[in-house]
């Protein structure tokens, strides 16, 4: 998937930059690279733009003052030489903001920002489609093949290489990588940690923090906080 983008500063340099810093990075299109902000309005009234990078202090009309003002908001990166208004930037939900002179590893932080956004609201957006209950899954475990129904698995732990699946009344422990296993199963199972999948059916309590399962508490990683809270059993 390419995502359109539009640049827009009052410096040359500025927006040579960032040209050249996207066009490293793959699934990019830059539809244009404006001078001010009235340049831009004209593409973005007339283009579905998902990306814009935005300078702050402009003549004739500020970027903040021009992205308030816009009736369908793409997702925005400031770009500024002025630390002071980080503030601003952050109240109107920017992806990040970026300081001059902007070196291609913070840029690249802040590109990866958006696309983890993306990649959120995508998987959110099929989580909305009718979802499909599989029954059973099978296992390779002391060289058979055994059967496990998916409405009795509690979470399943990835040690190394091999990942135990708990159940009620049993554990089965196999040769495979959590992620590769993540993908055999339906809708209910989510990874909540590096080294954890639960069933959403089975949990009986949660914080920010950790996922309760009956008596046994387990850790919510950190990179997966926001994906857990935006499953569709765990909204507010």
């Amino acid at each position: 998937m390419n995502y359109k983008c539009v640049i827009i500063d009052d410096e040359d340099l500025a927006r040579g930059l960032i040209e050249t810093y996207l066009s490293q990075l793959p699934g990019f299109e830059i539809v244009a690279s404006c001078a001010n902000a009235i340049e831009a309005s004209k593409i973005l009234n007339d283009n579905k733009i998902d990306l814009l990078f935005l300078d702050i202090e402009m003549p004739v009309l500020k970027g903040t003052d021009f992205f308030k003002n816009l009736v369908d908001k793409p997702k925005v990166i400031f770009t500024t030489a002025y630390r002071d208004y980080a503030h601003d930037g952050f109240e109107l939900d920017a992806i990040d903001y970026l300081v001059k002179p902007i070196f291609f590893d913070r840029f690249f932080k802040a590109v990866q920002k958006f696309l983890s956004q993306q990649n959120t609201k995508e998987s959110t957006t099929a989580s909305t489609a009718t979802p499909i209950k599989n029954d059973f899954i099978f296992v390779a475990e002391n060289r058979k093949q055994v059967k496990i129904e998916l409405d009795n698995i509690l979470y399943i732990e990835s040690i190394k290489d091999y990942i135990k699946i708990y159940l009620k009344d049993s554990l089965h422990t196999i040769k495979y990588s959590i992620s590769a296993f993540h993908k055999e199963l339906d809708y209910r199972f989510i990874r909540i940690h590096r080294s954890y999948i639960v069933n959403s059916d089975k949990v009986t309590a949660y914080t920010t923090n950790d996922v309760e399962i009956g008596q046994i508490e387990i850790p919510i990683g950190g990179n997966y906080k926001e994906n857990f809270i935006l499953n569709k059993h765990f909204k507010k």
